[in-house]
């Protein structure tokens, strides 16, 4: 099965533009895993959440079905890169105590994907997945012109399975002991040139391009400088971020 490829072709802006996640996330995971022995980071892509899991668990392994998001993966001496498919692992059975699904669940034949995970874990054995959706700046005028670009301007050109990243994953089967989850979110104090380039990452933006040629973000900017002011001045972005844990 050919899995969807929205983001090989600009790997390289993914992996450099792309926000962090927190390290609460990472030591919440850590705490209710069974064991810190072996992280599977499934679709992992340029390696943004398996360098944290290797600061909390022995060995992980980052698996992720394009080679060219991996050929921008952060190395890190706990973690092993593989070119791998979510539903076809190359995993030994039983041999990982946590699997983490960042920002990708959506992409994935769910009742295959969950098949294989359910064959890898370990007993009691943990899944957490997680997105975070629409971003705001802090700023109303700013923020109004980010609404309207994300809504309006690419709003048409987001893939279907956007739906899910939306809902925050709550309308997608699940079948694990779901365990509480901390209410978390994502910030990053970014320059106009860093949010620009996050927008030109987005797999809607890509389509519009294909679809109309042009670039929607040049035109965006347009109305953007005059209110953001000092180009290098930072500024506040946020997005909630939506987790779902469970055990088999």
């Amino acid at each position: 099965m050919n899995f969807k490829d929205h983001f090989s072709r600009f790997a390289a802006q993914y992996a450099e533009f792309r926000p962090h996640y927190p390290g609460a996330l990472f030591d919440f995971l850590a705490r209710v895993s069974p064991a810190r022995n072996r992280a599977w980071d499934c679709a992992c892509g340029n390696g943004q959440a398996t360098v944290d899991l290797g600061e909390r668990f022995a060995t992980v392994i980052g698996t992720d079905a394009s080679a060219q998001q991996l050929a921008a993966a952060r190395p890190h001496p706990r973690v092993t890169y593989a070119v791998a498919r979510a539903e076809e692992s190359g995993l030994e059975s039983d041999s990982v105590d946590l699997v983490t699904v960042a920002q990708a669940l959506h992409w994935f034949d769910l009742p295959q994907f969950y098949a294989e995970v359910k064959r890898v874990l370990r007993s009691n054995g943990v899944l957490a997945v997680w997105t975070y959706g629409v971003p705001r700046l802090n700023e109303p005028t700013l923020d109004r012109l980010l609404q309207t670009y994300y809504g309006d301007t690419v709003g048409d050109y987001w893939p279907p399975e956007r739906r899910y990243v939306e809902d925050g994953y709550r309308s997608l089967t699940f079948p694990f002991a779901e365990l509480a989850s901390p209410s978390l979110s994502m910030l990053e104090n970014w320059t106009q040139a860093q949010l620009l380039g996050y927008l030109r990452s987005w797999s809607a933006t890509a389509r519009y391009v294909d679809a109309r040629g042009g670039d929607p973000v040049a035109a965006l900017e347009t109305l953007l400088s005059p209110a953001w002011g000092d180009a290098q001045r930072t500024r506040t972005v946020s997005w909630p971020l939506s987790l779902r844990v469970g055990h088999t």
